[in-house]
């Protein structure tokens, strides 16, 4: 027969899709009422805006509707005061998202010289993860000059979850998280010395709520100095992408990125040159626009890969501009991806 019991044992299987706890551990079962087969609940979310409530409700309507005798179920959705939710997680203090995020694999992605197409690297590949089904997120640690709200077409303001902030989602699910969210402009500078730079990283990584991520790219400035020594010293750093375009000056900077990788011991998996060169549309002859490459004496002394040549495609530029690049199509990027995912190390590092 069924009764109060025998649901609340059904929803104790049930887990919030963002905490990996029970909705009876955390208190989120108000009410349960049996009237013959019929089964009505009450389920207080964590937070009001909770944007996983339709996942939460399906999840309550299919464990109760698969106890014997049930006839039709009944999901009322509430919201926890603030009183209740600080009884719960506590006061609200930095770094608790992290215990609830997995993340597999955090892959920087660097350069030390500006303007060579960092962000458009990270971008594309985390497009390209995207779609072959992996869950990505970016974590712009451009704090200064950021890039990836633009090319992906969002603004803040970002919303606040029951242990941190919920990061913003592209087109193609890829949670994105900037510190252009948290400006009441886009436009408004971030005028800060180094130490709060480098403290501002660390918070969009600690206090965001990534959930189950497979790849984590992180957009780094350039230089190689507190944002990007930050990044590899506090997060578990998996793997540096190098990003250069074919100057011999790009070159020259970008080996400096190289040599601080390798100080602080994180394996670089590839380079990636970008604006390569321009295909004529009229002749489909390539035309090499800013001089022939350096890219392999980068690669030489990063002892990694070259994982490709990206070329100049006013295409891109206009869909960038736009905020649309998940819908950039270059015949170049499934290599880099196939690339990109062989260099990948074995095995993975794992923040606690």
């Amino acid at each position: 027969m069924l009764d109060k019991d025998k649901v609340l044992e059904a929803l104790a299987r049930v887990n919030d899709p963002e905490l990996h706890r029970s909705l009876t551990d955390l208190k989120m079962v108000r009410d349960v009422q049996i009237r013959g087969g019929k089964a009505e609940v009450t389920i207080a979310l964590t937070v009001p805006n909770c944007p996983l409530k339709d996942q939460i409700e399906s999840d309550v309507r299919v464990a109760i509707a698969a106890l014997p005798g049930v006839e039709q179920v009944f999901v009322h959705l509430t919201a926890m005061t603030d009183e209740e939710r600080k009884a719960l997680f506590g006061e609200p203090k930095e770094g608790a998202a992290a215990q609830y995020n997995h993340v597999n694999r955090v892959v920087a992605v660097m350069s030390g010289k500006g303007g060579v197409g960092k962000s458009l690297v990270t971008g594309l590949l985390a497009t390209a993860l995207a779609r072959e089904g992996y869950r990505v997120g970016v974590l712009d640690a451009d704090i200064t000059g950021p890039s990836i709200p633009m090319l992906f077409g969002l603004q803040g303001p970002v919303e606040p979850g029951p242990v941190g902030i919920r990061p913003l989602q592209s087109q193609t699910g890829i949670k994105v998280i900037s510190m252009n969210f948290l400006l009441a402009s886009e436009d408004q500078p971030v005028i800060w010395r180094g130490p709060l730079i480098g403290k501002a990283i660390t918070q969009l990584w600690g206090d965001v709520m990534w959930g189950d991520l497979d790849y984590l790219l992180v957009d780094l400035p350039p230089g190689t100095s507190d944002a990007s020594l930050t990044t590899m010293q506090s997060l578990p750093v998996n793997g540096i992408v190098m990003v250069t375009t074919p100057q011999s000056l790009a070159a020259m900077v970008v080996r400096k990125a190289v040599h601080m990788a390798q100080a602080v011991k994180i394996p670089i998996l590839g380079v990636v040159e970008n604006m390569a060169y321009f295909v004529c549309p009229d002749t489909g002859k390539q035309h090499f626009i800013f001089g022939p490459s350096h890219a392999g004496e980068v690669a030489l002394t990063a002892g990694a890969p070259l994982l490709a040549q990206l070329p100049i495609a006013p295409q891109v530029a206009a869909c960038c501009d736009a905020g649309e690049i998940e819908s950039v199509t270059l015949a170049e990027i499934p290599a880099l991806l196939k690339a990109f995912i062989q260099a990948m190390p074995v095995t993975e590092r794992r923040p606690t």
